[in-house]
């Protein structure tokens, strides 16, 4: 039986549900309600039926009793999704639709069928790890969107905002890197799994387009090895992949990580997983200087945790795998089509670059000599060098 717990809270909720705006009863019309603020603070209004036409659905899921006028909130900060709280008379609950531009400077087109494999990632892993998802409540196909249970922020904190406060903790990363491969180890070699997640397009349009591809272009010199990076990665088949599996989209529940927002839901290559996380702990370096230390002890907990749990495959071949798609990654990071939000300074970002362009040249053969390549930077910029 799976554990109840007080609601959810998505991954693109960004930890709160300040700077928001409402539709509740009868006291707004359906055009009050409001889609989260993009990056840069803007609120983009929804279509004038949109809350009429989310009450439906909710009915149609039987979510909402007939007569039953819900309270919308829009929650802020997210880039690909529509997400709303939504307090019914059943208690509050989240509901969050894909949409097909995302709110990023450069144009970014992904198909909003991602909702459907996202749906199917987390009844996946409700089955390998229930404690580390939400509970789906409901599914609207013909919309695009669906609704799960409601994570009350004081009990979740997302695990970006304890790190961005200098709070670094090695034993919840290792929790991470353990879910993340029992949940690899899990589906590897399982062909039905590999059956229900045919997302090769989707997975190259939102991940290693933005990221790889992206960044080739802006570094035409290094177009050979992230190509190569990219066909690689593509052609790896062997476990479910959650595709976006950063402090962002992971809440901190009492019975240890909520893996959250799986919209880029893959059968493929595990090391992606493992790179695109470990890589955020890296960027954090820059963004809480003073906790960078921790930050690193978190990358070392982090992948041994994981690679104490890799039965699949030998564990050499996929830290190599791994290690060569943290530069690119990195890299992306500030030349891609989604630069992280804190890295502003130039010479920040030029560090990244040097260290990034240089592994990528030279890959190096485990994540740890990433982190050796990195720590010395820091090192090297702590003395003015």
């Amino acid at each position: 039986m799976r554990p109840s717990r007080p609601g959810f809270r998505a991954g693109h909720d960004r930890g709160a549900a300040h700077g928001i705006a409402e539709a509740c009863g009868t006291a707004a019309p359906a055009g009050a309600a409001v889609s989260p603020p993009t990056s840069s603070g803007a609120v983009i209004p929804l279509r004038v039926d949109a809350t009429a036409e989310l009450t439906d659905s909710l009915r149609e899921m039987g979510l909402a009793e007939r007569g039953e006028i819900p309270c919308y909130t829009a929650l802020t900060g997210g880039v690909s999704s529509e997400i709303w709280r939504v307090d019914l008379r059943r208690g509050p609950v989240c509901v969050k639709r894909a949409l097909a531009k995302l709110r990023v400077q450069q144009d970014w087109f992904v198909p909003v069928e991602r909702g459907r494999y996202e749906v199917a990632w987390y009844r996946t892993v409700a089955d390998i790890a229930p404690r580390a998802v939400p509970a789906l409540l409901g599914v609207d196909a013909r919309r695009y969107l669906f609704a799960m249970e409601y994570l009350d922020p004081a009990t979740y904190r997302l695990w970006k905002a304890e790190l961005a406060s200098g709070r670094a903790d090695p034993g919840f990363a290792a929790a991470v890197g353990a879910v993340l491969v029992r949940i690899h180890a899990a589906t590897a070699g399982r062909a039905a799994v590999a059956a229900a997640f045919p997302t090769d397009a989707i997975f190259h349009a939102v991940r290693l387009e933005p990221y790889l591809d992206a960044t080739a272009r802006r570094h035409p010199d290094l177009r050979e090895p992230l190509r190569a990076l990219v066909d690689t990665t593509a052609r790896s088949k062997r476990a479910l992949v959650h595709g976006d599996v950063s402090p962002k989209n992971i809440a901190m529940g009492p019975a240890g990580p909520v893996l959250l927002d799986a919209e880029c839901a893959w059968y493929g290559d595990p090391a992606f997983d493992l790179a695109f996380c470990l890589n955020h702990l890296l960027l954090k370096c820059l963004w809480t200087p003073a906790a960078a230390p921790q930050f690193l002890a978190c990358f070392d907990a982090l992948a041994d945790a994981y690679r104490a749990g890799v039965t699949w495959e030998p564990t050499a071949e996929l830290d190599a795998r791994a290690a060569a798609l943290l530069p690119g990654l990195f890299l992306a990071r500030v030349d891609g089509k989604s630069p992280v939000e804190y890295v502003t300074e130039e010479t920040d970002k030029n560090r990244i670059r040097r260290v990034g362009r240089a592994l990528i040249v030279t890959p190096p053969p485990t994540v740890a000599a990433v982190r050796g390549a990195w720590a010395e930077e820091l090192s090297l910029a702590s003395h003015g060098d």
